[in-house]
């Protein structure tokens, strides 16, 4: 038990910078103060003492704002950031090292009975104002972005962003790209990440794409030119990966683009 609760403390202390001291954690978290008292009421439930399982269970959402069924499956270390308001269904089933922050809904779609709420892998973090809901399955070390509507499957390491949640994938190589590119014509998107991602932060990274593309294209149109001996006046532009097609040592960025035929 005590082991339990020494992990428990520690977790808050990986996860949230403002935590000072374990005394200070032990009193004042009401998230910790939850999940406490949802492991003695689930031990309750399980000992087939419902009723007094949910009246625990009652009085840990009057002091916490967190309403947790005794009847659900939750793992070691898990968090609950700031915690109000939110509500984890009878048959949900919750991994190892989650972390859950305010507002958070892991709810049913149905009213019949059996499986109706969500099952989350292990490493999961659901942001703010989520709902993931139904019997789906949220895969390990996947993100829930903040007022997330979940309604179905999430891989593994996938995020999950919008109303209704699509899955957002991202591709290393491509977004190292972006980022240089960016950083190389000025621009920086505050306050964006790259594993929580948004419309205007995908809109914005295609538009780089697209004028990296036509950039490496219009250099060696320029290069040809002046192979050909059209006197063409030089703007400068900010240096580009595959800049200097145009130097003798180098070749060309697509092989056969320099070649103009006379």
């Amino acid at each position: 038990m005590f082991q339990r609760l020494r992990e428990d403390i520690r977790c808050v202390f990986e996860r949230d910078p403002a935590a000072r001291n374990a005394w200070e954690v032990l009193t004042c978290y009401p998230g910790l103060h939850a999940v406490l008292l949802h492991r003695l009421s689930h031990r309750l439930w399980r000992w087939r003492l419902k009723w007094l399982a949910r009246l625990l269970s009652h009085l840990g959402r009057w002091l916490t704002g967190i309403e947790i069924h005794p009847a659900a499956v939750i793992g070691r270390r898990f968090f609950i950031d700031h915690g109000m308001g939110v509500v984890i269904g009878e048959t949900a089933e919750i991994g190892d090292d989650c972390t859950l922050y305010h507002g958070v809904t892991l709810g049913g779609t149905t009213w019949n009975k059996g499986k109706r709420h969500p099952t989350l892998g292990n490493d999961v973090v659901v942001g703010a104002g989520a709902k993931v809901l139904g019997p789906i399955t949220v895969g390990d070390g996947a993100r829930v972005g903040s007022n997330a509507v979940v309604m179905r499957d999430v891989p593994p390491g996938a995020t999950a962003v919008g109303i209704p949640a699509r899955i957002v994938t991202r591709q290393p190589d491509a977004e190292q790209r972006r980022e240089a590119f960016a950083a190389r014509i000025g621009f920086d998107a505050y306050g964006t990440r790259a594993d929580m991602p948004d419309p205007v932060a995908k809109a914005m990274r295609s538009l780089f794409d697209h004028v990296h593309a036509m950039d490496r294209q219009m250099e060696v149109i320029f290069c040809a030119l002046k192979r050909m001996g059209v006197e063409l006046k030089e703007v400068t532009l900010p240096h580009l990966e595959d800049a200097g097609v145009c130097d003798e040592d180098r070749e060309a960025v697509e092989p056969d683009a320099g070649e103009v035929k006379k």
